[in-house]
C-alpha cells in the first residue's frame, strides 16, 4: 500500500501533488487514531465471529491493530507520504504487519462508515471530558460562594447599579448557567450514541456483516436504522459545536465581568499573580488576560459553528467530501473551550474578592429606591404610584444635592421607618422571594444547586 492509493485500480495515473496537498486531512485527523483503531478492532472481530473472514485472519488483524496502538502510544508510529488520512495510515501499517490478512481489514466497510464511527467515538469521549470540566468550574463557583458568606455587591442591569445582591447569589447565577451547559452536553452525547458501522459507503453490503455486533463491542447505545443517513449525518458534530459555543458564550460573559471587577475603577477583585499577565512597556500593569481571552475566543468558536453549518446546509445524500471540513472546527472548539474552562476555573479559585469595595458600591442610596417603593406598596399604595413618587424623590435628590435618605425621612408618606431601609446591608436582607438574592433564599438555592450537580454527575457517561 505504500505506493498505491485506495482507488488505484480504477485510475491509470497517480494522483497529482496538488490534489493530495488540497485533500489530505492527516494533519488534523491524526488525533482520531485511538478511535479508528477501536472501530477497526471491533470490525475485524465481527468479521471473524460472523464467518466473513477466517478466525485466523481476524486474530492476525486484531494483533496488528494492537501493535499499531502501542506504536501510537509510544510515539514510534511513522507516517508516510501516501497517508492521506489517519484511517489509510492505520490500514497501511496493519497490512505491513499482518500481510495478506491485513489487506482484508476493509472487508465490508467503507471509509464513509469508518470515519463516521471513529468521529462519533471521539466526540462521545471528548464531550464527556468537557462535561466534567464544566462541573469542575461549577464546583469552584459554588465553593467561592460559600466562602464569601453574606458579602454583597451591586446587581446591574444595563451595566447600571440596580439592587444589591449577595455575592454568593451572583456566583451561583453563573453556576446555574453552566449546569444548563453540562445538561446540553450530556443530552448531545445521548443523541450521538449511535453506531454507523456496517452502513458501508451508502447502501450497506452484500456480505454478512453484523452491525449490532460492532455496536455492542464499541459500547454504542444504538445502531443506525438507515445506511444513507448513517454515513451523511453530521448533526452530532453540529450539535457538539453548538453546545461548546454556548459554554464559550457563558465563559465570555463571565470574563467580561472579571475584566471590569479587576479594574481600579471597580476594585471588586484582584487576580493572583499566577493568573494574570504584565505589560512589556508599562511596569505597573496587571492584566486579566484569561478573562479577556474567554471573551475573545467566544467569537472564534461562534465562527466555527457558523462555518460548519454553512458547510452542511446544502449537501445531498449521502457522503460528500465536504464533510471532511467537519473536523477542524469541532477540534478547535473543543480545544479552546476546554482550555478556557480550566483557565477560568483556576483564575476564579485563586482570586481575591474585595468585599468592602463591593458593599460600599451596593450601599449607594439609589440602590434602595425599589425597596422604598415596595415599602409603600406593602402599605397599600399602587405600585405605579409608588414608583413615580420614589422616582420624583430620586430626581429631587440629584438636582438639589439633598441626600435621598433625608428626603425619604422627611416625607409624610414615608418617614423614619422608610429611611431605615438605607441602613447598611438592610436592602439585600429583604430579598426573600423564591430564588432571590437575599440570605434566606440563598440557603434554599444552594441546596437546589447541589441536587442539580449530583443529578448531572449521575448522568455522566
Amino acid at each position: 500500500m505504500n505506493d498505491k492509493h485506495l482507488w488505484h485500480g480504477r485510475f491509470s495515473k497517480p494522483p497529482a501533488d496538488s490534489l493530495m496537498a488540497y485533500t489530505s486531512s492527516i494533519g488534523f485527523d491524526v488525533r482520531l487514531w485511538r478511535d479508528d483503531i477501536a472501530g477497526s478492532v471491533a470490525h475485524a472481530q465481527m468479521l471473524g465471529s460472523s464467518g466473513v473472514l477466517p478466525q485466523a485472519d481476524s486474530d492476525a488483524i486484531v494483533a496488528a491493530l494492537r501493535r499499531v496502538e502501542s506504536e501510537f502510544e509510544s510515539g514510534t508510529f511513522t507516517l508516510v507520504e501516501s497517508d492521506e488520512d489517519i484511517h489509510t495510515a492505520i490500514e497501511r501499517r496493519v497490512t505491513e504487519i499482518a500481510g495478506a490478512a491485513g489487506a482484508k481489514l476493509h472487508t465490508g466497510r467503507s471509509r464513509n462508515d469508518q470515519v463516521a464511527t471513529a468521529l462519533r467515538l471521539f466526540v462521545k469521549r471528548e464531550l464527556a471530558a468537557t462535561a466534567r470540566r464544566v462541573l469542575s468550574l461549577i464546583d469552584v463557583l459554588d465553593r467561592r460562594a460559600d466562602e464569601v458568606g453574606d458579602a454583597y455587591l451591586p446587581g446591574y442591569t444595563h451595566l447600571q447599579r440596580a439592587q444589591p445582591v449577595l455575592l454568593s447569589h451572583h456566583l451561583r447565577a453563573h453556576a446555574w448557567a453552566f449546569t444548563r451547559d453540562a445538561e446540553r452536553v450530556i443530552d448531545a452525547i445521548a443523541r450521538l450514541d449511535v453506531s454507523p458501522l456496517g452502513a458501508g459507503a451508502l447502501a450497506g453490503t452484500s456480505l454478512a456483516v453484523n452491525a449490532r455486533d460492532t455496536q455492542q463491542r464499541l459500547g454504542f447505545g444504538a445502531v443506525f436504522a438507515n445506511s444513507l443517513d448513517a454515513v451523511s449525518d453530521r448533526d452530532f458534530v453540529a450539535e457538539a459545536t453548538f453546545v461548546l459555543t454556548m459554554i464559550a458564550l457563558h465563559l465570555s460573559r463571565m470574563g467580561e465581568e472579571w475584566v471590569l471587577w479587576t479594574t481600579e475603577e471597580f476594585g471588586f477583585a484582584t487576580l493572583s499573580d499566577e493568573h494574570a499577565t504584565g505589560s512589556s512597556m508599562l511596569p505597573q500593569k496587571k492584566n486579566a488576560d484569561i478573562a479577556e481571552l474567554a471573551r475573545g475566543k467566544a467569537g472564534r468558536v461562534i465562527g466555527n459553528l457558523t462555518g460548519l453549518l454553512a458547510t452542511l446546509k446544502g449537501l445531498p445524500l449521502a457522503y460528500n467530501r465536504d464533510l471532511q471540513e467537519d473536523k477542524e472546527p469541532l477540534f478547535d472548539s473543543l480545544d479552546q473551550v476546554n482550555r478556557g474552562l480550566e483557565a477560568v476555573a483556576d483564575m476564579i479559585a485563586a482570586a481575591t474578592f474585595h468585599t468592602d469595595a463591593m458593599q460600599r458600591a451596593a450601599d449607594a442610596p439609589t440602590a434602595v429606591a425599589t425597596d422604598v417603593a415596595e415599602w409603600l406598596v406593602a402599605r397599600g399604595m399602587p405600585f405605579r404610584q409608588a414608583h413615580a413618587k420614589v422616582g420624583e424623590l430620586v430626581s429631587r435628590s440629584l438636582s438639589t444635592g439633598v441626600p435621598l435618605v433625608e428626603l425619604v425621612g422627611a416625607d409624610s408618606e414615608l418617614g423614619p421607618q422608610a429611611a431605615a431601609l438605607f441602613d447598611r446591608g438592610v436592602a439585600v436582607q429583604r430579598r426573600s422571594s423564591h430564588g432571590a438574592a437575599g440570605p434566606q433564599a440563598a440557603v434554599v438555592q444552594r441546596d437546589e444547586l447541589h441536587r442539580a450537580i449530583a443529578a448531572l454527575q449521575s448522568r455522566l457517561p
